[in-house]
């Protein structure tokens, strides 16, 4: 295990922050509160904002702070997109 603690945002949109936290209980983490989910390893921060997608409309943007350990958190990032893609589509 490493000692190393990192930190990594990413964002996505077309998801929701509720089903943010859904995907990283069901990627092994534990719900904290509405914005915090803590696994083994790692921890993540969720917030969320209206962006604009050109002159009228709207999305959610899902802003995810992921932080642990480099190696723990790749996985985590790459299984975390993939839900999250599919969820757009």
């Amino acid at each position: 295990m490493s000692t190393d603690r990192v930190t990594r945002e990413k964002s996505f949109r077309g998801i929701s922050v509720r089903l943010a936290r859904h995907y990283l209980e069901k990627l092994g983490g534990t719900i904290v509160d509405d914005e915090h989910v803590e696994g083994e390893e790692w921890t993540v921060s969720l917030s969320a904002e209206k962006v604009a997608v050109g002159p009228t409309l709207e999305l959610t943007e899902v802003t995810v702070v992921f932080e642990g350990d480099p190696d723990v958190l790749d996985s985590l990032i790459e299984r975390f997109a993939q839900k999250a893609m599919r969820a757009g589509g």
